[in-house]
């Protein structure tokens, strides 16, 4: 299994510091980071860690690392109103989450290197990519008038009332990217220009997935394809959630292309296989386990996958019930059950599973042509195990 090495101090355990030359980083601890990892002795030789632990500890020190680059002494003068809206952006920011990009982030760049070391240059870049995120996330919640987000209020829902609250959480939004992008550019790390360019240019792929994602349920089910919802999956999703983060790692690294590119593919199948899995939590998941409604994609009308592959299989007179459910718009229960009561008759939540098998098993292919670097790709099996059969 994989041993993660950090250069940030008395954070994570180490394996020896041969060939690091990465500067010790002192982080502030955030009372809301997790456990006192930071207490624990470092050891010469520690026992290597399977795959829940590597995820406890990368989502731990991507806490600390989020809670420091959010501390902004330079903008504690500007206004009492704007320090007040900072410490809802943190405490925001700060809710527990997978933190699948940061962990991601690590694996690509151990992938390039042939070992487990991280400095804490990487630790920075990393908590930059979910610092992104959390800016997208803000975005589409108020594109989607999401009211919940990570267990609790979107971030719009708790600045204001209606549109001002919309308005100021685009700020924020904003706020937040270029504070992401400022300090993947000061990570200190080689490439970090090259590697901030390929994530920008995923940004505005994600914009385009995330267009289509706005307009397509104003067209009609009958004018669609499930190569449309398959589009929109691979550019808001496998892109931007899984390529990015894995390739900018490896960059960083100094990785080869033949590298890159298999972890382009190896991204693209695992992150297709993710929104799948998101789709169908978004038409049968429990909202208390998933984190926010789902009812809210059918509430959108949402050109889901599943949706679309049971409309392709569905009879004229189960077509036409279709259209009528999935016109966006606020839905009573009977209507949403109904319409999740279609999308099984017709086969779309299995043709879905079919998909996420295929796409999984597609990676796990490309899985084993990568380095060992560690025990990484037990880890990266193990990954693919948790993203099969998540239940948020």
């Amino acid at each position: 299994m994989l041993t993660l090495v950090a250069a940030v101090q008395d954070t994570m355990p180490t394996r020896g510091t041969s060939g690091d030359t990465s500067p010790v980083m002192k982080e502030r601890k955030s009372p809301q980071a997790g456990p006192p990892a930071a207490e624990q002795q470092q050891s010469a030789s520690p026992s290597p860690v399977d795959f829940v632990s590597w995820a406890k500890t990368v989502q731990y020190q991507t806490q600390v690392v989020l809670h420091q680059i959010l501390e902004l002494e330079d903008e504690r003068h500007l206004d009492p109103a704007w320090n007040k809206v900072l410490e809802q952006v943190r405490s925001y920011s700060l809710r527990p989450s997978k933190r699948i990009r940061p962990g991601l982030v690590l694996v690509g760049y151990a992938l390039g290197r042939g070992d487990t070391r991280a400095p804490s240059g990487l630790w920075r870049f990393a908590a930059a990519t979910e610092l992104l995120h959390t800016f997208m996330l803000i975005h589409d919640d108020v594109a989607d008038q999401a009211d919940t987000r990570r267990g609790g209020a979107a971030l719009h829902k708790m600045l204001g009332e209606g549109r001002l609250g919309e308005n100021l959480a685009i700020v924020i939004g904003d706020h937040l990217y270029g504070r992401s992008l400022e300090v993947m550019l000061g990570c200190n790390l080689p490439d970090a220009d090259v590697a901030t360019r390929y994530f920008l240019k995923v940004c505005r792929y994600t914009a385009a997935g995330q267009y289509m994602d706005i307009r397509l349920p104003h067209q009609p089910l009958a004018e669609l394809s499930i190569y449309n919802a398959l589009r929109v999956a691979y550019l808001k999703t496998a892109l931007y959630g899984f390529t990015a983060p894995l390739v900018c790692g490896a960059m960083l690294s100094g990785g080869d292309p033949e590298l890159i590119n298999k972890l382009e593919r190896f991204g693209r199948y695992v992150g297709t296989a993710y929104q799948l899995r998101d789709d169908l939590l978004g038409l049968y998941g429990q909202s208390s386990v998933v984190g926010k409604p789902t009812d809210s994609d059918l509430a959108q009308g949402k050109r889901t996958f599943p949706l679309l592959a049971a409309y392709l299989r569905a009879t004229p007179e189960a077509r036409q019930e279709l259209e009528t459910l999935c016109i966006p718009g606020p839905k009573d229960e009977t209507m949403l059950q109904r319409a999740r009561e279609l999308v099984e008759q017709h086969e779309g939540r299995a043709a879905t599973e079919r998909l996420i098998e295929r796409s999984t098993n597609a990676a796990s292919r490309i899985l084993q042509s990568l380095p060992e670097a560690g025990g990484l790709k037990q880890m990266l099996r193990d990954l693919l195990q948790m993203l099969m059969i998540r239940e948020a």
